[in-house]
């Protein structure tokens, strides 16, 4: 099982191996985030903030879809990780050639099922009738590259399972790159609107995923697969779907309640759907630290599950919630400071009316102060959720995402019609400490036991 970029987070300092872990994810994320801000961007300050709004729109139900396969694909490498840990090559193999056949059974299904139904979707969240042609463009060419999207997510989940975190950065600044490049050909060039838009993030993922191929082709012979490794026993794609579909099902779950508060978002019109859409982007930015040790966590509790050393799995929280609370606060700090000029980068201030631009900006403040205020919660949900799911206790997350949903529906329908904007502002926010709260305890609650395996066993 050797190979330079391997990390074996089994031995050595917890919070030595999380932060080199993290930091080439963090890269990634980050360069994740600027393309889609960077597409943003360009889509308001060529096309306007009507488009702006278009695309902004369509990202609930962007979460909802892709969201879904995102929780598969890492639930899907979390056996991979735990057979890694424990130095099974064999185990490793089948654990990934059983997911890459359930991955191929998704995306059929996914892609038939998104595209179907983005249309109706959009009008059921009371879409805007001056935007609703251009989201429903956008839309449908990303549903119809999701299979881009899985194939990217799966290996670089493997990578990292087997403790590669930089290789799948050095693809997505390629993929990032190449997004924006494709943006402004594509965009203000070939005079494509939003479609050009969609088309070059289609692209780039899929360019990232096809070097993903290539590079573990080349370079690890331990995630080469053979006929002999997709003659997994049913048992383990059991355990696959075990853990893959609760954490499916928690990302649609909190996205089903985005969904429904931009459907309450919507009927405040266009102006602020623009404003939510920037403020979003810019709250996206600054929390990438704390999703990134969730995936660090995800990794080292897998490892080190499968290799016994619970008690390297209680150091390892107690270090990254140290890391990520210190996070939270900066990120509040930045959107403090530098929220309104982040917001302003989406906008071509010279073509809109003062009252309208007035408006969008006012608004995007307001939100983003209201949601920097409650990210520790935030933070903290990254932690719980990623070591649960990483010891295989995909259930309790599960369970976070639902009180998570409940809360958001709550406020969707309540807040709005007695604090109007300000009610769609403290949703997320709510719903981040309603989940939090069950979360910890539900981690606590099993540290007391020594992390039990599903199986009964410790």
């Amino acid at each position: 099982m050797s190979n330079a970029n391997v990390r074996d987070m089994t031995k050595g300092s917890p919070m030595k191996l999380l932060l080199l872990f993290t930091l080439p994810v963090l890269l990634g994320n980050v360069f994740q985030q600027l393309y889609n801000m960077v597409d943003t961007i360009i889509v308001g300050r060529c096309l306007g903030y009507q488009a702006l709004a278009a695309v902004g729109t369509t990202g609930s139900l962007n979460f909802l879809v892709l969201g879904f396969a995102n929780g598969l694909t890492s639930g899907f490498s979390v056996m991979v990780a735990q057979r890694f840990g424990a130095k099974d090559e064999e185990g490793l193999k089948k654990a990934e050639a059983s997911a890459v056949t359930l991955c191929i059974g998704f995306t059929v299904l996914l892609t038939i099922f998104s595209v179907l139904t983005a249309r109706p979707l959009l009008k059921l969240i009371h879409t805007p009738d001056d935007i609703i042609g251009d989201a429903v463009t956008y839309i449908s060419i990303i549903y119809a590259g999701i299979a881009a999207t899985i194939m990217y997510n799966l290996l670089a989940c493997f990578l990292r399972a087997v403790g590669d975190s930089k290789s799948p950065l050095y693809f997505l600044i390629i993929s990032s790159v190449l997004n924006i490049i494709l943006d402004i050909v594509l965009i203000r060039y070939a005079g494509l609107g939003v479609a050009g838009a969609a088309l070059a993030t289609v692209i780039s993922q899929l360019v990232s995923g096809l070097l993903c191929l290539c590079y573990i082709w080349k370079k690890y012979p331990i995630l080469h697969l053979s006929k002999e490794a997709f003659k997994a026993p049913v048992a383990m794609y059991r355990r696959h779907l075990n853990i893959g579909l609760p954490m499916a099902f928690q990302f649609c779950i909190t996205a089903i309640g985005t969904v429904v508060v931009q459907g309450a978002l919507n009927l405040f019109g266009t102006e602020k759907i623009a404003a939510f859409t920037a403020a979003s982007k810019a709250e996206q930015l600054v929390t990438q630290p704390a999703v990134t040790f969730g995936v660090a966590m995800a990794n080292y509790s897998g490892q080190n599950l499968g290799a016994g050393r619970t008690d390297r799995i209680k150091e390892g929280v107690a270090k990254c919630t140290v890391l990520t609370l210190t996070c939270a606060v900066i990120s509040m700090v930045i959107l403090f400071l530098f929220g309104a000029p982040l917001t302003k980068l989406f906008l071509t201030a010279e073509e809109m009316d003062a009252a309208v631009l007035g408006d969008i900006l006012a608004s995007a403040k307001m939100y983003l102060r209201q949601a920097a205020l409650f990210f520790p919660f935030l933070n903290m949900i990254f932690v719980y959720r990623n070591v649960l799911q990483g010891i295989g206790r995909s259930f309790m997350p599960l369970m976070g995402g639902v009180f998570e949903l409940i809360t958001r529906l709550a406020a969707s329908f309540l807040l709005p019609g007695i604090l109007g904007f300000r009610g769609i502002c403290l949703a997320g926010p709510l719903a981040w400490i309603s989940a939090a709260v069950p979360l910890g305890i539900a981690y606590y609650y099993l540290q007391k036991r020594n992390f039990y395996l599903p199986d009964g066993g410790k």
